[in-house]
């Protein structure tokens, strides 16, 4: 048995973004007599899903605030700009600013030892990573690390250059099939003529100044930022004598690892002989 707030309690503009996502999905429910089961039908959902939306447990996707906006009356676009709002607030504090430069950024940089970044994950992967955490609310962590990933469906998409230490592709995330999938989709990635992708060998050896996972990005406006991943927390840095020194990092990264179509090949070659 669930209890639905009132009106009154639904209103409260102290609740959270998430909280009050859910509030006007449900006063909008409600206005229109219809129940969980047939809101979820029309916007592809279970009850379930739908009662934990309205609670303001669960970060909806961005397909069920379409939906809402579909079905409700008088939406105009406001279950997306309210959905917007509660995706943002899902991110931990120190993760939302860098979430909202890479929303802006014209390129990407990145640099992983270990892991395929978040933003080319798949669903498997990104959820294998996040459970080792053990962390509350992985779903929503999961679907908020995957809606990341829609700047690179816009039509102006940032350029994308990826430099991945072959331990990335050879270390099992999850079971051999999340394995199989990461690396059909990375492959794809290096296939798009916009976006670019470099592994550098595993020889033994050291190669590169640096060995934790970076990201510079660029911007119409404004100098480039670097973002560093750390434990517990990453950072953002501004000063140009950093940025300075992560773009000369990047660089000699960059020289370190193969070229493209080797990098691709590569790829390939570990999906055929390890995941196929």
């Amino acid at each position: 048995m669930t209890v639905e707030l009132s009106p009154d309690d639904a209103t409260d503009p102290g609740l959270s973004p998430l909280r009050n996502f859910g509030n006007e999905v449900m006063l909008e429910r409600m206005r229109m007599n219809m129940s969980r089961v047939e809101l979820g039908r029309a916007v592809a959902c279970g009850e379930s899903l739908v009662a934990k939306i309205e609670r303001g447990d669960r970060v909806p996707q961005r397909e069920f605030a379409e939906g809402c906006d579909r079905v409700f009356p008088h939406g105009n676009g406001r279950f997306m700009r309210l959905w917007r709002l509660a995706l943002r607030y899902a991110y931990p504090p120190w993760f939302r600013p860098y979430v909202a430069l890479e929303e802006k950024a014209t390129a990407l940089r990145m640099f992983n030892p270990v892991l395929v970044p978040g933003i080319v994950q798949t669903r498997g992967y990104a959820t294998a990573i996040l459970k080792e955490g053990r962390p509350m609310g992985l779903e929503d962590l999961v679907t908020s690390r995957l809606e990341r990933q829609r700047i690179l469906e816009r039509e102006d998409p940032p350029r994308l250059w990826l430099v991945l230490h072959e331990r990335v592709l050879r270390n099992v995330v999850g079971t051999e099939e999340v394995m199989r999938e990461q690396l059909v989709r990375l492959l794809q990635i290096a296939e798009t003529p916009t976006h670019r992708v470099q592994i550098i060998r595993d020889d033994g050896r050291q190669h590169g100044p640096v060995g934790s996972p970076f990201v510079l990005m660029s911007f119409d406006e404004g100098a480039d930022v670097v973002h560093v991943d750390g434990f517990p927390r990453g950072y953002v840095l501004a000063e140009q004598e950093d940025v300075t020194d992560a773009t000369d990092a990047y660089d000699l990264l960059r020289a370190f690892a193969m070229p493209l179509d080797e990098s691709a090949e590569l790829i390939n070659s570990v999906l055929r002989d390890c995941y196929s």
